[in-house]
């Protein structure tokens, strides 16, 4: 087994070989809590979910540690325009995004931290003091404190800039800003009256942490100098992720991150989203439009990471057509199998996980899959599947649900639902066929529809198609 990624910093796929044997210790860049992520931020999610999830199936045990920034230019602005203090401004999209995770099965990272915990404010000013003492970093005429990109010969190298064609400024105090007016960036900005009462107290006066700061921090507090993987979206490589490494390689002298991946864009209708072309959809968006969560997952996880992701609504309608075709051929094996025992060696192929050792190849996972529903129905048709083989298939099911989080959920049905079921069973076994048409007919009043089996009546919720 040899799993493989490829490294944004050499531009190249990369066996993987974790620092300490089977620990493997990743950082992904969590949301900005200033408003809903959207579903281009969950795209990065998912992925960075069936990261880890294939990971742990191939026997290496996961360490993810995901921040939350909840200060920053854009927090800031949106809690002044709002009336709110930062905390109870961002609180509420702190709660939405963590039910936003459960909605789409994304597993928890062990830690999510936030920049403005005290803890991580203090490593903050302990990574600046470091810089200060190198001489690293200095302390500007406006009273904040600068990182020297001259004294970082590879700054610019995980976006494979040139900085001497950009022609560097001086510096640069927003979070964000384009190559072009590449420079030295703050670590610490001083306090100004836009904003507010958000500061903290430091060796170098009043002010707040950089955004580009935070991140270093935390890494490097929880998961120590040197970790295996850093994940985030394109949009992240620069000027973000490039000032990570600047900043965490000259405090610590180790070097930080062994392999970087990122996620491509997520474009809607073929352009990129955003608010003025009226194609910008948070999640809560598309659930209006009446999918699931799990829809919604598999139609984000279906295209590998680093190829760009068209999202249209013909789309999710194909996704949901998708996990009706495993929804029908798992019901078929259900049926087929009932309670033999699953036969050994069967199936005999593991070319679903090999697909994903290979840079995540998510596209070759499902296609293996679909091959061996398209294969295995066939089988049935012609009566050549056996019990034992069915419920193989579905053990080996459950051991690619562990990546894919595909599963049907299972809702419960009421007890009056379940009362006309039992009369219905009853009129069966005194073969009273017009009584079970009746009660058929009043279950599926209440949402529910039934399919007899060798095993007895099958009840499912009825979903409406949109």
């Amino acid at each position: 087994m040899s799993i493989r990624f490829y490294n944004t910093y050499s531009r190249s796929v990369e066996e993987f070989i974790p620092i300490e044997g089977c620990r493997v210790r990743i950082y992904t860049c969590g949301p900005t809590v200033y408003s809903y992520a959207h579903i281009g931020n969950y795209r990065a999610y998912i992925f960075e979910d069936l990261l880890q999830r294939h990971l742990e199936a191939r026997g290496f045990q996961v360490t993810r540690v995901m921040n939350i920034t909840d200060v920053d230019d854009k927090t800031i602005r949106g809690s002044r325009e709002a009336g709110l203090s930062l905390n109870d401004f961002t609180a509420k999209f702190k709660k939405s995004f963590f039910e936003d995770l459960d909605f789409l099965r994304i597993q928890r990272a062990d830690q999510f931290p936030e920049a403005t915990d005290p803890s991580n404010i203090g490593r903050m000013i302990e990574m600046i003091d470091e810089l200060m003492t190198k001489d690293i970093a200095y302390q500007a005429d406006d009273k904040s404190i600068y990182f020297r990109i001259n004294r970082f010969p590879q700054y610019g190298r995980l976006a494979h800039l040139n900085l001497d064609e950009l022609r560097p400024t001086s510096r640069v105090q927003s979070d964000e800003y384009e190559k072009e007016h590449i420079g030295d960036f703050a670590l610490w900005k001083a306090w100004d009256e836009k904003d507010g009462q958000v500061a903290w107290d430091s060796p170098w006066g009043k002010g707040r942490p950089g955004w580009h700061l935070e991140c270093s921090a935390m890494s490097t507090r929880l998961l120590g100098p040197e970790i295996d993987i850093h994940c985030g979206g394109v949009d992240n490589i620069f000027p973000h992720h490039e000032a990570e490494i600047a900043q965490s390689e000259s405090a610590t002298g180790h070097h930080f991150v062994r392999y970087w991946l990122h996620c491509a864009h997520l474009l809607v209708d073929g352009q990129k989203m955003s608010k003025s072309l009226g194609n910008f959809y948070t999640l809560r968006d598309v659930i209006e439009h009446g999918y699931t969560g799990r829809e919604i997952r598999y139609a984000l996880l279906r295209v590998n990471y680093r190829l760009p992701l068209n999202f249209t609504f013909d789309g999710m309608a194909e996704a949901r057509q998708s996990l009706l075709r495993i929804d029908q051929w798992l019901e078929r094996l259900q049926d087929l199998a009932g309670d033999a025992t699953p036969e050994p060696a069967f199936p005999n192929a593991d070319t679903f996980f090999v697909a994903l050792d290979d840079d995540l190849n998510i596209s070759a996972a499902l296609a293996e899959l679909y091959d061996r529903i398209r294969a295995t129905n066939r089988a049935m048709d012609r009566v050549e599947l056996t019990p034992g083989q069915a419920a193989a298939l579905l053990e080996w099911w459950e051991g690619v649900n562990q990546i894919l989080q595909l599963h049907r959920d299972i809702p419960s049905a009421t007890p009056e639902v379940l009362a006309l079921l039992a009369d219905r069973a009853a009129a069966r076994s005194e073969k009273n066929w017009t009584r079970s048409d009746e009660l058929r007919y009043e279950i599926e009043k209440l949402g529910w529809t039934i399919k007899d089996t060798k095993a007895g009546q099958k009840l499912s919720k009825i979903t409406a198609n949109k």
